[in-house]
Formats: C-alpha cells, sequence, structure tokens
C-alpha cells in the first residue's frame, strides 16, 4: 500500500480523499493556491506545498509543479480528484514517467472517453445507443446552423472536452446557434484548453441518468447501481439521487452491462460514470443513450456510497496499489436511498447569479453518517461492501461534504460550490424529509446561497413523485425563483413565533429596567402580519392561540437567539432576524416578513406604509462581479426588451445579460474587458 499520497485538487474533494487517506494509514499533501493558504484542505493535510497565485491556470492547473510537489514531499501517489487535471492523459502519463501512481485510469482510457467526439465514436462502434448528431469538428458558426439545421432542432452543442455543465448551450433555433456557438467555444477554451464544439439532437423530456463503474487492474469490472442526475440547472447538477425513482430492476441490469462493456472495450480501471440520457416519455426504459464517460470520482459519489456502503476513494486507492477487487457484481447491494443537494454560492432571487465573498457565518447541520471512517466499513473485511452496522429501519443519516470554514472565503476563481447535503434513510420520502430539516439547520451568512431554493426543490410535489426530467427547474420556475410558497398553517406558526420573539423580548427588556414590580408581564395579545396577512395571537400562562385555536406546538425562544426550535407534529427550526417593528423569518425555503405590535398598539398603525424600492429598470447593472466579456451596444441605439446587451464572465460561466425595456441607450459607463464589481452600472437607457 502506499505511504504518502498528494490530493492535485483544492476544497471538498481535497479534504474527501484525505479523510480516507487517514483511515488507511496514509500520509497526506495538500497543495494549494494564494487564494487557499489558509483553506481547510491545506490545515488538514500532513504537508503543503504552495503551488502560485490564485487563477487556476497559473496553480492548480500546472501540473509540472503538482509533480514537483510530490517529488519533494516524497509522494508515491496523486489522486486527482474531480475537475483540473483529473481527466488530462497527458498528466496520467506524466504521473507514470515520474515514477508517481496516478489515482485514476489509465491514460488511454481517458483519451478515448474524455474527448466527447472521438468517445460517441468509439462508443458506437462498440454496439452502445447514441444520440444523433454530429461528430465531426465545425470550423465557424455558418456550418454549425447548417449542421444543426440538418440534424433537426432543438439540438445541444457542446465543448468536446467539456464537463461539469461547462461549455454547453441549448438552442431552439437558427438565432440560438448563432449567439451561443462562439460562446460554447469561448467556455470550452476557458474551462478545458479546447475550443473543438460537437453538435448532437436534444432529447426532449429526458431524464439523465448515470451508472457508477468500479475496475481493478485485472480486468474485474462492476457496476454500483445508477444515479439519478436530472434535477440541472444549465446543464450544472443541483440534486442527485441513488437509486433512480424511474429506473426498474431490468433496466438497471441493462444500463449496467452495457456500461460495463463499453468501459471493458477501452481496458478501464478505477472509479468512473458513464452518462445515459432517457427519454421520460418512454415507459418502456428501452430507450437510454450515451452521453459520456467521466474517467474520474463524480462530486455525487457520496449518494452511491450511502446505499452500497462503499468508501469509493478507498477503492480507488487500492485498484491503484495494484490489488484485485474482493467482490463481485453479484455482493453489490443496494440499501435505502440517499440525496446529495449542491450548496452553492449563489443568489437564487436574482436569476442564480454568482455570489462571493466572506463565509460571517458557517454552520452546517450536525452529521450522523460516517461513511469514511472505519464505522462504516462491513464485518466482510477490508474493502468489501456490506450494509452499514448501525442501519435500522427507522434511521435517518445526515452527511455534509465540504471544504470551507467560517471566515474563508468563496472566491471569483473557483466553482462556487460551498458543500454537498447528503441524507440517507430506508425510503425515498424519508431521505427527502430529512433533506428539508438539513436544509433549515444550515446556516451560511456571507454570499448568498441557493438554500432556499434547495429547500423549496424538496417540498415541491412533482419532485416528491418522482416525474422529474432535466427541464424540472426551467418548467416549474419560468419566472425566478421567489421563495418556496408556504401553507396556510406554516403562517400561522410564523404568525406565533413572530409573537413569542416579540413577548419575550418586551419581558427581558422589563426586566432589565426593573419595570417587572409594576407590570407582572409583558402584554399577552397581539397582531403578526405575515406576508401581509394579519393574525391576532394571544399568549397566556404557556399557552398560545392564534386567531382563536390553540397551537398544537410548542416555541423555544431565547432574546438574542439566532434560531426559533418549533416542537408538534411537524418540527420546525426558524432562523430568525429583528427587524424594526418586527422579524424576518427563515423557514422552508423562504423568507417571511413578519410585522408584530401589541393588540392595542395595531389599529393606530395601520396607515404605517413599507418603503418600495426604486426602480433600476432603465440601468443595466452587474449583477456579480466578473470580466466584461463583450458589449454589443453604444450610445444612441435603439434596444428593445429582452434583447441581449452585454456578456459577463463569472466563474468560467458566461452570463448574458438583457435590456428589462425598451429604450434609447443614454450611457455607456463600462467597456469590454473590464473588471466589473457586484451592482455597478454597465449603462443607462434615457
Amino acid at each position: 500500500m502506499f505511504k504518502k499520497i498528494l490530493v492535485a485538487n483544492r476544497g471538498e474533494i481535497a479534504c474527501r480523499v484525505f479523510r480516507t487517506a487517514r483511515k488507511m494509514g496514509i500520509a497526506t499533501v495538500a497543495v494549494y493556491s494564494d487564494a487557499d493558504a489558509r483553506s481547510p484542505h491545506v490545515l488538514m493535510a500532513d504537508e503543503a506545498v504552495r503551488l502560485g497565485p490564485a487563477p487556476a491556470v497559473d496553480s492548480y492547473l500546472k501540473a509540472e509543479l503538482i509533480l514537483l510537489a510530490a517529488k519533494e514531499t516524497g509522494a508515491d501517489c496523486i489522486h486527482p480528484g474531480y475537475g483540473f487535471l483529473s481527466e488530462r492523459e497527458s498528466f496520467a502519463r506524466a504521473c507514470a514517467e515520474a515514477g508517481i501512481a496516478f489515482v485514476g485510469p489509465p491514460p488511454n482510457a481517458i483519451a478515448a472517453m474524455g474527448d466527447k467526439i472521438e468517445s460517441k465514436k468509439l462508443a458506437k462502434a462498440a454496439g452502445v445507443n447514441v444520440v444523433p448528431g454530429y461528430l465531426g469538428e465545425i470550423a465557424d458558426t455558418d456550418e454549425a446552423v447548417r449542421i444543426a439545421a440538418e440534424i433537426g432542432f432543438p439540438v445541444m452543442m457542446k465543448a468536446s472536452a467539456g464537463g461539469g455543465g461547462k461549455g454547453m448551450r441549448l438552442a431552439w433555433s437558427e438565432q440560438d446557434v448563432r449567439d451561443g456557438f462562439e460562446a460554447t467555444k469561448r467556455e470550452g477554451l476557458a474551462s478545458f484548453g479546447d475550443d473543438r464544439v460537437f453538435i448532437e439532437k436534444f432529447i426532449e423530456s429526458p431524464r439523465h441518468i448515470e451508472i457508477q463503474l468500479l475496475g481493478d487492474q485485472h480486468g474485474n469490472i462492476v457496476y454500483l447501481n445508477e444515479r439519478e442526475c436530472s434535477i440541472q440547472r444549465r446543464h450544472q447538477k443541483v440534486v442527485e439521487e441513488a437509486p433512480s425513482p424511474f429506473i426498474t430492476p431490468a433496466m438497471r441490469k441493462a444500463m449496467g452491462e452495457q456500461a460495463v462493456a463499453l468501459a471493458r472495450a477501452v481496458g478501464y480501471y478505477s472509479a468512473g460514470t458513464v452518462e445515459l440520457i432517457v427519454s421520460g416519455a418512454d415507459t418502456t426504459g428501452e430507450s437510454f443513450y450515451f452521453l459520456e464517460m467521466n474517467t474520474r470520482l463524480q462530486v455525487e459519489h457520496p449518494v452511491t456510497e450511502e446505499i452500497t456502503g462503499l468508501d469509493l476513494v478507498e477503492q480507488m486507492i487500492r485498484v491503484a496499489a495494484g490489488e484485485k477487487l474482493s467482490f463481485g457484481q453479484d455482493d453489490v447491494r443496494l440499501y435505502g436511498w440517499s440525496i446529495e443537494n449542491r450548496v452553492y454560492a449563489e443568489d437564487p432571487y436574482r436569476g442564480f447569479l454568482p455570489s462571493i465573498g466572506r463565509l460571517v457565518r458557517y454552520a452546517p447541520p450536525a452529521t450522523t453518517s460516517v461513511i469514511a471512517s472505519e464505522a462504516t466499513q462491513s464485518s466482510d473485511g477490508p474493502g468489501r461492501p456490506g450494509l452499514l452496522r448501525s442501519a435500522r429501519n427507522d434511521e435517518v443519516r445526515v452527511r455534509v461534504d465540504d471544504g470551507v470554514a467560517e471566515g474563508g472565503e468563496v472566491s471569483m476563481f473557483y466553482d462556487p460550490m460551498i458543500a454537498k447535503l447528503v441524507t440517507w434513510a430506508p425510503t425515498r420520502e424519508a431521505a427527502i424529509d430529512a433533506q428539508v430539516a438539513a436544509l433549515d439547520a444550515f446556516t451560511i451568512e456571507g454570499p448568498g446561497t441557493n438554500l432556499h431554493f434547495l429547500s423549496a426543490l424538496m417540498q415541491h410535489p412533482r419532485f416528491r413523485s418522482g416525474n422529474i426530467t432535466t427541464g424540472f427547474i426551467a418548467e416549474e420556475y419560468p419566472d425566478g425563483f421567489h421563495g418556496a410558497p408556504a401553507s396556510p398553517a406554516l403562517k400561522t406558526t410564523l404568525a406565533a413565533v413572530g409573537a413569542v420573539a416579540a413577548h419575550a423580548q418586551v419581558t427581558r427588556a422589563r426586566q432589565v429596567d426593573g419595570q417587572l414590580g409594576h407590570v407582572l408581564s409583558a402584554p399577552g395579545e397581539w397582531v403578526a402580519r405575515v406576508d401581509g396577512h394579519d393574525h391576532d395571537v394571544t399568549i397566556r400562562d404557556g399557552r398560545i392561540t392564534v386567531d382563536g385555536s390553540p397551537l398544537d406546538a410548542t416555541i423555544a425562544y431565547t432574546p438574542g437567539a439566532r434560531t426559533v426550535q418549533v416542537d408538534g407534529d411537524d418540527p420546525l427550526t426558524v432562523a430568525i432576524s429583528k427587524q424594526r417593528d418586527g422579524f424576518t423569518l427563515t423557514t422552508r425555503g423562504a423568507r417571511h416578513k413578519v410585522r408584530v405590535l401589541p393588540a392595542h398598539v395595531a389599529p393606530y398603525a395601520a396607515h404605517l406604509i413599507e418603503k418600495v424600492p426604486p426602480d433600476l429598470s432603465k440601468f443595466l447593472i452587474a449583477p456579480m462581479p466578473g470580466l466584461l466579456v463583450r458589449l454589443d451596444v453604444a450610445a444612441g441605439d435603439r434596444v428593445e426588451a429582452g434583447q441581449a446587451l452585454a456578456v459577463v464572465e463569472a466563474m468560467k460561466m458566461e452570463n448574458i445579460l438583457r435590456a428589462e425595456k425598451s429604450g434609447t441607450v443614454a450611457t455607456v459607463q463600462a467597456q469590454a474587458g473590464d473588471s466589473l464589481a457586484v451592482d455597478q452600472v454597465i449603462l443607462e437607457l434615457e
């Protein structure tokens, strides 16, 4: 077995590998850029080596510096994580030439599957179903338009070396191709150093299914069930689960065997994933198509670990060390249900625009899953899959994979994912409910996050039914996200929470002022306005009534606390923030303004009017920090509502900014090539 492992990556995945390495008794080496000098993965490792400045091209993508770090520290193997150099054939070959084991597949397999154009040709030759399309190189936009028309709209434009949702554009028309082809090329070049693009037919109402593979260097390959990854935004996965609510045992077997055959054709070993697309309209489940093979560990690997009891990182290390798989296909288990939500630094209330900044407060929910520790190994021996020892029919497990800490910074230089929240339960419904509760308990202050949106997804009736496709978010939130809807029962509870908080604060104030000798308690009757609707709340002798009905729950709140606990049939964690005449209460995927007044004062406060925000529609404002890649208009130009005005690149993704209304450009206050701050004015309409 290896003595020392270097992880050529950062953040969450580096920490993940280090945990397993520590369990296996392997020493660890971190590498870091200047932006990550005090990051958790650096502090967690036994040794750490600086690579260079913050941009990945000057640090994490410098293969020669990583190999030098391995030699200097005596590391005898390198785990690439995902992204960065993980699917670079040249890096795997360089490791071999340096006499350092690469914890991943052989270079020839990376080359065969890493090129999306060549991999589809190989899959087709091997008898695997592939999506109809054009797999040659495309010279320019005009040729792309011609090819797309021949295939038939809608089509998908993809960077040949792409992955992780980058370098992809859906085109419904010729204009979409003209608008997106060059942007797809630029994203491919910026993220993967390759601007080749191919075009294929877009399967409507698709479900995104992937098969997890694991093989050793002795010819043994198994599939570890499937994952459903259909909940996506801009082709970036948001929610993953295992197993899929759509896949039958017969489909699982057919998909798994086909994936194994493809892997065997390229001599694959280590962990890898074959991604498939299935038409959601196909109730037979027979029409599935090969999309691509990811020759690395996937971001969403935890859900597979949770339902199989396997530590995939450990398996990768053992395979790289030359060990045989200690189990066969018949040994692979499928136990319970697991769901993963990706917590991103983005603002769902502003079109999911990237958000950066310091983590002023970071407090993930308490975890109960220990998949990456010795406690999860079955009694069958090292590396063998088995049910987790502590699993019970009523058990729910929570797992947080992250690589950040309070006081750290979400940087514009890297992927905006903060953490992965994973739950496991015996059933899908219980795993979803566990996600809702854990998301309520997840506290992040500083950059905007998608916590509310994730909670809304988990509560959505269509998601809970399992009737999902890759178009789910666009279909269910066509006008953007404005918070999860609240039931009348929840609003009643929030009215009570607001009144209890106000009551507790007044009581404490009178204690401090020494007034309780004159007035025994705070006023017991309140009016709580929740999202514009008034509720009468009475608090006496520890009992609470709302609109004349007793509240069947207990509310625990201490003045100054950040959260309120509601215990009842539906336990609730509510984040609370004091406002001038009430509170902002956050729970179940939405913020609620709760204005609280004593009942005898409320009638005289009806005339108070909330401040209306100013109209900013005549300005084009940078929604996030980034680079102004392109400006399409000049002063004096006439623009129409919805017209593309500029392109801003942030976190390697290009964002098209459009006019909110029609008008004439009065002034232009930025130029292509400028670095923009958030809320910076780019131009103003007359």
